[in-house]
């Protein structure tokens, strides 16, 4: 950052930290503790898609990638705004394996050059009165937030605001409540 950017108050943005997701597992651990919640074993990756065949290639290798076992475990939808997300299931126990295949998908579409289509990762939670939380990183900001839908297109901002302070020890929180967009119907949720 140059002595310009400095005076006008413009500052370089975070840098994407992929290893960030592997916390995943110890906020997992806190959030049960703190509020009950346990993972679902659900998790999505949210990309704007390229066209062009290079594109679409390197999502099949992926789905190939991921699917291995006893079936498909990955699923490709697209949301009403065009972005694609890349849907992974497993066990809810198996939270590390599902936190590698998130980590699996944004590493691949960055090494490819397409790391600036990628938006963000979730991970689903669930308490035992059937309350729905995501864990959210920001793939630009490198930073997470906690979405706890409510029916009826609101949300839980109690909730959020509870899981923050649970969660802010294990994970880099995103600071600017404004960018706690919210992801209705998002798959993983």
């Amino acid at each position: 950052m140059g002595f310009l950017d400095a005076l006008l108050g413009r500052s370089k943005p975070a840098r994407p930290d992929l290893e960030r997701l592997f916390a995943l597992p110890n906020a997992a651990v806190t959030l049960e503790a703190a509020a009950g919640f346990t993972p679902t074993g659900l998790g999505s990756v949210c990309f704007r898609a390229a066209e062009g065949g290079a594109f679409a290639r390197l999502q099949s290798d992926l789905r190939e990638l991921l699917d291995t076992g006893d079936g498909p475990r990955v699923e490709v939808s697209t949301d009403g705004y065009g972005y694609t997300w890349m849907l992974s299931r497993h066990a809810p126990d198996e939270l590390p394996a599902l936190v590698t295949d998130l980590h699996a998908v944004n590493s691949t579409l960055e090494a490819n050059g397409f790391g600036p289509h990628l938006l963000c990762s979730l991970a689903g939670f669930r308490d035992p009165d059937g309350r729905r939380l995501a864990l959210i990183y920001l793939y630009k900001r490198g930073t997470f937030y906690p979405f706890a839908p409510l029916p009826g297109d609101k949300r839980d901002n109690a909730l959020e605001l509870q899981v923050r302070g649970a969660v802010a020890a294990d994970l880099p929180v995103e600071q600017d409540l404004g960018r706690w967009f919210a992801v209705w119907g998002a798959p993983g949720l």
